[in-house]
């Protein structure tokens, strides 16, 4: 199954050879279990300005930028571009009820996942789509040792959130490598389609409510049930 991927992956983008240096992470969903706050903090401060989302279309919108999903609401419900100061205000007020969650657990199988990286010899970043602080610094709490500054990109670095290449185009910028040196680890389809868009080579874990087949039709190459049957399956 793995080698055969790998053949398509080479196929679809003309490349002469499959490299791998680095192993580029998203976070929520992947490295923390952090989605289904994330989905309830996103419904409820939408509702409370008007724009009604549901916690199941937070997940497809999974991998955005704060400000993209704002925009997306309010052109589809009000019309119009949402003000800076709109924007603020929303985001401001999901980042608050998000904060007064539960401490969003780590992602199980995620240690196994990282070990196996490291053990492989490969270096490792994250590419995330998320601004909250107090997961970011609980990258360094939870995973110690593993991720620098450095090597992480957030909603705050990129003009373009996810589906858009750029994050992941970043990411591979901090690592000093070329797509077909890096494998992407991700569990929202907007990701999934970010990374394929900057030709990585995506490994998709369906950690949410999502099916199978929306990882599936934005390009992922290999896809998983869970962190922990990648971390079983790990082949480098």
């Amino acid at each position: 199954m793995i080698q055969t991927a790998i053949s398509r992956y080479l196929h679809k983008h003309g490349f002469e050879a499959f490299t791998p240096k680095a192993v580029l992470f998203d976070m929520d969903g992947v490295l923390f279990d952090s989605m289904p706050f994330h989905a309830r903090s996103w419904a409820q401060v939408c509702s409370e300005h008007g724009l009604e989302m549901s916690p199941e279309e937070a997940y497809l919108h999974e991998g955005r930028t704060g400000e993209d999903t704002i925009q997306i609401l309010s052109r589809r419900l009000r019309g119009r571009e949402a003000t800076a100061a709109e924007v603020e205000e929303i985001y401001a007020g999901k980042c608050r009820l998000f904060n007064a969650c539960p401490e969003a657990p780590v992602m199980p199988g995620a240690a196994r996942v990282l070990r196996r990286v490291r053990e492989a010899g490969l270096e490792i970043a994250v590419v995330t789509g998320s601004g909250q602080r107090s997961l970011l610094d609980r990258l360094q709490t939870c995973y110690p040792g593993y991720f620098t500054p450095g090597r992480v990109v957030s909603s705050k670095d990129v003009r373009r959130g996810k589906p858009s290449p750029e994050p992941y185009l970043l990411g591979l910028e901090r690592v000093g490598l070329r797509p077909w040196e890096a494998i992407v680890v991700e569990n929202a389809p907007l990701g999934v389609e970010a990374a394929v868009a900057a030709q990585i080579f995506t490994v998709a874990v369906n950690t949410g409510p999502v099916p199978d087949s929306a990882l599936l039709e934005k390009g992922a190459d290999l896809l998983f049930p869970s962190m922990d049957a990648l971390a079983d399956a790990f082949w480098l």
